[in-house]
């Protein structure tokens, strides 16, 4: 292991709701069975009426007080009911470090654009907006002045909104404020919820599959569309000095601006984010135990990840794309992900087995199996968006 050029970010805590589900032992038993319920086909969200699969996060959200009646949005209150499950922490650290030292940088990229469909399609039926509807509420930076507004947090707060490397890139955000100087603690993560704009917009583009999306197969035709949200409290201090503790080791990113949606057929600007991650964490290829694959499951992006993933690692690091489990999140891509591999490495769960239908020919990277464990506990997560917008992030167990 080299020297790290920035030290690790400890995680305080992480919580998630998704199609994984919204508790722990709902996450695990999904993870292990490979399976949820809440992949769902449904006819209710393409114009003409096509069936697509869509990853629900079904499941209670908490409802937000009329004070925030103008941040009240479904995507805010899925937001909300992950964040109350690491709520305690979040106060703990406000009660620690003040307000004004706490920032709050998340991902989307729908905001709140699903509660404008609705309004938008009542004015048409009444001529009327219905009652409580703000046009804030559609903004992208809605989500985080919520957050900040609700915890009292006073600190930076700010929205990125990159597509699919959104909640990817808030990662690199916090380590360069908490090595500044500027805070002592970051809320961190994304949320993205289900609307008819993003669906029927990748069913434009050819992207959208109608069935279960089948990543790294030869007969991979495209995503599915999920909602999730997930969060982390990030801090340069450790959480338990008496133990070993979880925290993002590296980040990496590049923008290879290859094209407006497709990616660089060869994965020149994903490699560059994977050597880039490691670089940061001061770690070799060879220290990687499992990668998390943005895999999409559409031809172009599978073919080029697993072309710079063989580059950059060989065929020596289990592989898999856990979308199946919870649909392509968007925005909540890379904090929803990010999740998985916290739990994976918390609870030192198996390997996420890649799913789909086993044609796999095409590719000669190492595709997890659910024989696979994790003989090195340091995990790389990867995330690319349109315009060639790409990230990755390493998360593990530092060397202290």
């Amino acid at each position: 292991m080299l020297k790290p050029p920035n030290p690790p970010l400890y995680i305080h805590a992480c919580g998630s709701h998704s199609a994984l589900g919204w508790t722990a032992e709902m996450i695990h038993g999904h993870l292990r069975q490979s399976d949820t319920p809440n992949m769902q086909a449904s006819c209710d969200w393409l114009n003409d009426g096509s069936e697509t699969v869509v990853g629900m996060a079904n499941g209670p959200l908490p409802t937000i007080d009329v004070r925030f009646a103008h941040q009240n949005t479904h995507n805010n209150r899925l937001a909300l009911s992950a964040l109350l499950q690491i709520d305690r922490t979040i106060k703990q650290a406000t009660d620690r470090y003040g307000s004004d030292r706490i920032a709050v940088i998340i991902g989307t990229s729908t905001s709140g654009i699903a509660d404008g469909e609705h309004a938008l399609t009542e004015w048409q039926q009444t001529g009327k907006l219905p009652a409580g509807f703000d046009y804030h509420q559609q903004e992208m930076a809605n989500t985080s002045r919520f957050i900040a507004d609700y915890y009292g947090i006073t600190g930076p707060n700010y929205t990125i909104s990159t597509a699919c490397s959104s909640s990817g890139r808030v990662y690199l955000s916090a380590q360069r404020l908490l090595k500044a100087g500027l805070v002592d603690a970051v809320i961190v993560g994304g949320s993205d919820t289900l609307c008819k704009l993003t669906l029927n917009g990748f069913y434009g583009l050819e992207a959208l599959s109608h069935q279960r999306c089948n990543p790294f197969s030869a007969n991979r035709d495209g995503i599915n569309i999920g909602e999730a949200a997930a969060f982390m409290l990030l801090s340069l201090d450790k959480p338990d000095a008496n133990q070993d503790c979880l925290a993002l080791l590296g980040a990496g990113d590049s923008s290879d601006a290859h094209h407006i949606s497709a990616p660089h057929p060869e994965g020149n600007g994903a490699e560059q984010a994977m050597r880039k991650a490691l670089t940061n964490a001061g770690l070799q290829a060879s220290d990687v135990g499992y990668i998390n694959a943005h895999g999409t499951a559409t031809k172009l992006n599978d073919q080029m990840e697993a072309k710079a993933i063989e580059r950059v690692f060989g065929n020596q690091v289990p592989v898999s794309s856990t979308k199946p489990l919870t649909g392509h999140t968007l925005g909540a891509a890379s904090a929803i992900e990010a999740a998985i591999c916290w739990h994976v490495l918390h609870y030192q769960l198996p390997i996420p087995a890649q799913i789909n239908d086993g044609d796999c020919d095409e590719f000669t990277i190492q595709l997890a199996k659910p024989e696979h464990h994790l003989t090195r506990p340091v995990i790389l997560s990867n995330s690319f968006a349109f315009g060639g917008n790409n990230v990755s992030l390493i998360f593990g167990y530092p060397n202290d």
